[in-house]
């Protein structure tokens, strides 16, 4: 067995939530700001470190994380679209961590989303021997998606509202899919977070 290899997490909060009204991150879910739950996921999985792109709603986020042994970096061109915070996030993991094989990017508004999920992605990553591993739910690929280091500087001149969607749908050799249908849970409107509530039975 060779070493094992490491990998660092980008959760991804800097949004305006605008369709939601109110900032998504601090939406309560089992007693606890959705952000925190997904922060929680990644602390619990073999990963380090631990980025937090806040944005929008900085000032209100980041006392929310203090407790918390994760990075935190404010994107101040988070308007800019989702491609800005990746690379925000991804600049901060290789500034503490050269040897990372790979990065993983969570969104944190997935309340669904758990170390299972990151241990998942990581496990088909690794067996596949392809450089990315991407989750599949509402029939596409999407985030959590991990990124080998070979993707790294293609990550980085990302643009755009995009996000890295490009590469999670360029050549199909290259991704290694994960079905998470769970994760077909995101929250985006009032609506959204009432029926997730309902039907979490909290």
């Amino acid at each position: 067995m060779g070493e094992r290899r490491q990998y660092g997490v980008v959760i991804l909060a800097a949004g305006a939530s605008r369709r939601m009204g109110t900032p998504k991150a601090l939406l309560p879910v089992d007693g606890q700001p959705m952000v925190g739950r997904v922060v929680e996921a990644a602390l619990a999985a073999p990963v380090w470190p631990v980025v937090v792109v806040l944005g929008a709603h900085a000032e209100q986020v980041r006392p929310v994380l203090a407790r918390y042994p994760v990075l935190v970096v404010e994107n101040a061109a988070w308007s800019e679209g989702m491609a800005s915070s990746l690379r925000t996030g991804l600049a901060l993991l290789q500034q503490f961590s050269r040897r990372l094989d790979g990065a993983l990017f969570a969104l944190c508004d997935q309340p669904a989303c758990s170390a299972a999920t990151i241990l998942r992605l990581i496990a088909a990553h690794e067996t596949t021997g392809r450089p990315i591993a991407a989750s599949r739910y509402s029939a596409r690929r999407g985030a959590p998606a991990l990124f080998g280091r070979e993707h790294f500087a293609a990550l980085a001149a990302l643009t755009g509202e995009e996000g890295a969607r490009l590469l999670l749908n360029g050549d199909p050799s290259q991704v290694a899919e994960v079905d998470l249908p769970e994760l077909a849970i995101d929250l985006d409107t009032p609506e959204d977070y009432e029926r997730w509530i309902k039907a979490a039975g909290s």
